[in-house]
């Protein structure tokens, strides 16, 4: 039986989803057609859509009784989680050949890493690569030539971009088809030292390159629980991958079967048979509601407070930050995976890995079992595992306890009673802040400010000596409108060292922070932001700030009189919105909503009422 708390919420989204989601469902039924969507284009539409195709293929595809499944895919071999990608469309065609039916490569989408540009111009283009990623998704779907779809992508701005576009082909089955985590290479913890240690000028250059190397070794996705990782848990919890999944690493056998199966199976789910599992009957409101579940039992990446919201609004749902932070007081956290502790994501898998996560959250009644999935008869089926038996891909059922209880708890044991996502309200607007990793005494700071408008700044004010002492750092126009939302992740290690210090540290910022969000207190994604009106323009040096995740308050302590007399600082944003292709992104910071509407330049203008 589902828990009352969360049956409350779920039935609160659904009905403020009432008019969008019905919206939605009803274009979805129109675009229905229970033949073989290709079967409504012209001859001359028909032969361009097959013509490099073999005889063979030419000659399935001419018959109009076979499933035709599109490839749409983010491979690129510079960076590691993609990589893996290039082996895919071989395995998946042969597959589908297999089925009777046939498969072609409908498009690729761009993957960019936030790894690689950290503090890096590039980065103002990350945010936004995820709602170029849904249109070139749709681009490469509008040939309407497919009857269901392979989504093959692993990180930050990839999955949630390959969602909302598939979203709007959710008549069609999709089965998402994730590459696996890399093995895992230098301890989380030792990586963070030498971080801090080189922000400190204790190490060369040449100590954190090395470092650096030896956690980035090879193909597959990063093995922190950041973004992309916690995009695999998103996936699986809410039905789209097969059960299990998620962080197999990549290039072994049962990687490989395991994709084998994904295209087998959307095959089996199209409209031609008898079991049509289309995209949009399976991410609902209580898909959405269990993948922010999921988030929050395992200390999940912050992005995710924008980009659930803007997957769920590509379906019709709309949620908001109250959903977050009040599921984040129902559900305990579960795991302790780097940087909410030091086991990675390979050791989370070993411990017992996504079937124990949902035989615990099931058997509290902590998410939605009733849902429809790409496989099985419910999400009781993903408490299975994958193995290999010979050469044949077998489920059988996952551990019943935990293999590692320092890595995975549960619910009558959690690390901890909620979730560790936040709301923090105040005169300073709403934000979000992650506390799965601040230590208690670490939770309530108040003090003065020191402002800037650039993250560069901060290194300068710290390595002059500026920063030793009690402080709440504000870092300014970072929002969607002003330049793009840039991750602050270079602040991670200078403000840690603060904190390690003895110092109060805390940071205010209407930007991003990482997906690995740690140990220091960040209100982020702060809105309205600076640009658009927000009282974080009006904040001045030395003004006193007061941060509580106890109570939820995140407090500028001037008066209202005072508030209303100051002028908003300004800013020179020309600098930031040319280079590295950031001229040409101009457009969507103009039509970006806020980030509680998902900082979506597609439909985050028209989210409805936060709040």
């Amino acid at each position: 039986m589902i828990n009352a708390r969360i049956a409350e919420i779920t039935a609160r989204i659904q009905e403020r989803s009432r008019d969008t989601r019905a919206d939605y469902v009803a274009r979805m039924e129109a675009a229905r057609n229970s033949k073989v969507q290709r079967s409504v284009l012209s001859c001359g539409n028909l032969a361009h859509g097959f013509a490099a195709c073999g005889a063979e293929e030419k000659d399935s595809l001419k018959m109009m009784d076979a499933a035709n499944i599109a490839i749409i895919s983010s491979y690129n071999d510079m960076l590691s989680a993609h990589q893996p990608f290039e082996s895919f469309p071989a395995l998946i065609k042969e597959a589908v050949k297999a089925m009777g039916s046939t498969a072609q490569f409908a498009g690729g989408v761009p993957a960019m890493c936030d790894g690689v540009t950290q503090g890096q111009p590039g980065m103002d283009l990350s945010l936004f690569s995820r709602d170029t990623i849904a249109m070139a998704t749709a681009v490469g779907m509008s040939h309407n030539m497919f009857d269901g779809a392979l989504a093959l992508g692993v990180c930050d701005k990839i999955v949630p971009g390959l969602l909302m576009g598939a979203l709007s082909f959710g008549h069609l089955p999709w089965v998402f088809v994730p590459a696996g985590p890399m093995p895992s290479g230098l301890p989380n913890k030792e990586k963070a030292r030498i971080r801090q240690e080189y922000a400190e000028g204790k190490v060369g250059r040449d100590a954190l390159l090395q470092c650096e190397m030896d956690s980035y070794h090879g193909a597959g996705t990063c093995t922190f629980y950041g973004t992309a990782n916690s995009n695999q848990l998103l996936m699986e919890a809410m039905g789209l991958h097969l059960p299990g999944s998620s962080f197999i690493n990549p290039n072994t056998p049962l990687r490989d079967e395991l994709t084998k199966a994904a295209a087998e199976q959307v095959c089996r789910i199209t409209d031609l048979g008898s079991d049509y599992r289309p995209l949009y009957k399976v991410i609902d409101e209580k898909a959405i509601v269990n993948g922010i579940v999921a988030l929050l039992a395992t200390g999940g990446s912050t992005n995710h407070t924008m980009h659930l919201v803007a997957m769920a609004r590509a379906a019709g749902v709309i949620v908001n930050w109250d959903d977050f932070s009040e599921l984040s007081d129902t559900v305990p956290l579960l795991t302790r995976i780097y940087p909410n502790g030091s086991a990675d994501i390979n050791h989370f898998q070993a411990a017992g890995g996504m079937s124990l996560l949902f035989r615990e959250l099931l058997s509290a009644g902590l998410i939605h079992g009733d849902v429809l999935t790409i496989k099985g008869e419910g999400l009781a089926d993903y408490t299975a595992e994958p193995f290999l038996e010979g050469d044949k891909l077998i489920w059988r059922d996952g551990p019943e306890a935990s293999l590692d209880p320092e890595v995975v708890a549960t619910v009558s044991k959690p690390f901890s009673s909620n979730g560790g996502l936040r709301l923090l309200k105040g005169n300073l607007g709403r934000s979000v802040i992650k506390v799965s990793a601040v230590k208690d005494e670490n939770r309530v700071i108040e003090g003065p400010a020191i402002v800037v408008h650039d993250q560069n700044d901060i290194q300068k004010r710290f390595d002059a000596g500026d920063l030793s002492r009690d402080c709440v750092v504000v870092v300014r126009f970072q929002g969607p409108a002003a330049m793009g939302m840039p991750e602050l992740h270079k602040l991670t290690p200078l403000l840690g060292s603060l904190l390690d210090k003895g110092y109060k540290v805390g940071l205010v910022t209407d930007g991003r922070m990482s997906g690995a969000s740690g140990k220091v207190p960040a209100a982020i994604h702060l809105t309205p932001e600076a640009l658009n009106g927000g009282m974080i323009a009006k904040v001045q040096e030395g003004d006193i700030i007061r941060l509580d995740v106890n109570t939820g308050e995140l407090i500028l302590k001037v008066s209202d009189e005072e508030l209303a007399a100051r002028e908003a600082a300004t800013a020179d944003l020309k600098p930031y919105h040319w280079g590295m292709g950031r001229e040409m992104f101009g457009a969507a910071r103009q039509m970006a909503g806020g980030a509680e509407q998902g900082a979506s330049f597609l439909f985050g203008y028209e989210a409805g009422p936060q709040g």
